[in-house]
C-alpha cells in the first residue's frame, strides 16, 4: 500500500481536481475540464468557511481522488452536529486500489473525532457500485433524498 495522505486543498490544485470531477459519467454532462470564475469563487467560499473542507488523496505529490467534508451543526438529535461527505472521485486510472475506501475511512474517522452524530452522504440513484461500496462501509439508505435543480 502506498503512502497516501488526506488533507486540505490548495488553490494550486484545483485544476486537478476539477478534472477529477468532470472524469465520471456524470460529471462529464454537469462539470467542466477547465477551471473559470465560478470554480475559483466556490474554492474560495469553501477556503474560508471552517466548517467545509475540500480534501484530497495525495499520493507521493500526485492528487488520486477528492472529496468535500462539511460539518452541519443542528437541532436535531438533542442539538448533534452532522458530517455531509459530497464529491467523492478517485481518479478513473487509481480506481479499484483501495483509495475510495482509505478516503471515507479517514472522513468518518474526522466526524468522529469531532463528535458528530452521524456521517450523511447522497449518491445518485444510477450508482449502483457506489451504493454497495457505501453499504459495505456500514452506510443505510435510510431515506430518500430529494433535490431541486435551480439552475
Amino acid at each position: 500500500m502506498s503512502v497516501m495522505i488526506f488533507r486540505e486543498a490548495t488553490r494550486a490544485e484545483l485544476p486537478a481536481i476539477i478534472a477529477l470531477l468532470a472524469d465520471d459519467v456524470l460529471g462529464k454532462a454537469r462539470d467542466f475540464t477547465e477551471v473559470d470564475e465560478a470554480y475559483e469563487r466556490a474554492f474560495a467560499a469553501i477556503d474560508a468557511d471552517p466548517r467545509n473542507l475540500l480534501i484530497v488523496a495525495d499520493d507521493a505529490g500526485e492528487i488520486v481522488g477528492c472529496f468535500q467534508l462539511t460539518y452541519i451543526p443542528g437541532l436535531g438529535r438533542h442539538g448533534a452536529e452532522r458530517s455531509l461527505i459530497e464529491a467523492v472521485r478517485v481518479r478513473s486510472d487509481r480506481r479499484g486500489q483501495g483509495i475510495g475506501e482509505r478516503m471515507m475511512r479517514w472522513a468518518i474517522d474526522q466526524a468522529q473525532a469531532r463528535g458528530c452524530a452521524l456521517v450523511q452522504l447522497t449518491t445518485d440513484k444510477t450508482r449502483q457500485d457506489a451504493h454497495r461500496f457505501y453499504q459495505r462501509l456500514g452506510f443505510v439508505a435510510s431515506h430518500e433524498g430529494m433535490k431541486l435543480s435551480l439552475s
